[in-house]
């Protein structure tokens, strides 16, 4: 299993963090062992002193395709929910400046939260996504903002990637993304439905 992300998929966040607009979407992996464990709280790193949260639509594959269509994109994908890809910004800055690959920053044990997963519904359609951070709501955002299509994101990972059941995919964040800290607690909602609750350590 395979966690593929994509970055800068909404034009205000992509804004926000002074990053130019992507001509094609932007890819990276996490490894699976960056997958929070259910229940578990997610706790800082020592290494790091600003860690962001980013809220963001996931989807999950249901069987091997590899150069799919952007026309059969859908069929591939069996379920979707909400996830928390957390991000060590302070790092990933400064890999950023010294033109080094952010892995480290995006990939950390723990830095991928997933929500509770429902069926692909049977016709493609927008999904809002939104996080609460203490009660108050931080990051909005609606998949027909996507700069990328979905049908066009499966596309263009299948081409490098062969897609495997199982696989996951994070779809990109909206713009609101900010730290986190030892007593936060969050909340992931996907079209109004809570779908992930965390506590920060």
């Amino acid at each position: 299993m395979k966690i593929v992300c994509v970055g800068r998929n909404y034009k205000a966040h992509a804004l926000e963090l002074g990053n130019s607009l992507p001509e094609e979407p932007v890819i990276f992996c996490k490894p699976d062992s960056a997958l929070l464990p259910p229940r578990n709280p997610f706790v800082i790193p020592p290494w790091t002193q600003d860690v962001h949260h980013e809220i963001e639509w996931v989807l999950r594959i249901g069987k091997v395709g590899k150069f799919i269509e952007p026309r059969f994109a859908y069929r591939y994908l069996d379920a979707m929910t909400v996830g928390l890809d957390f991000t060590a910004r302070d790092l990933q800055t400064e890999l950023k400046n010294k033109g080094l690959p952010w892995e480290r920053a995006k990939g950390f044990d723990g830095s991928a939260v997933l929500g509770t997963w429902s069926p692909m519904p049977a016709e493609p359609t927008d999904h809002q996504i939104r996080l609460e951070k203490n009660g108050e709501t931080v990051q909005n955002g609606n998949t027909r903002d996507f700069l990328t299509p979905l049908e066009d994101l499966i596309a263009f990972i299948s081409t490098y990637f062969t897609l495997k059941k199982g696989d996951i995919i994070f779809t990109g964040t909206p713009a609101g993304v900010g730290p986190v800290k030892p007593g936060d607690s969050l909340e992931g909602f996907l079209n109004d439905d809570s779908r992930l609750r965390l506590n920060i350590r």
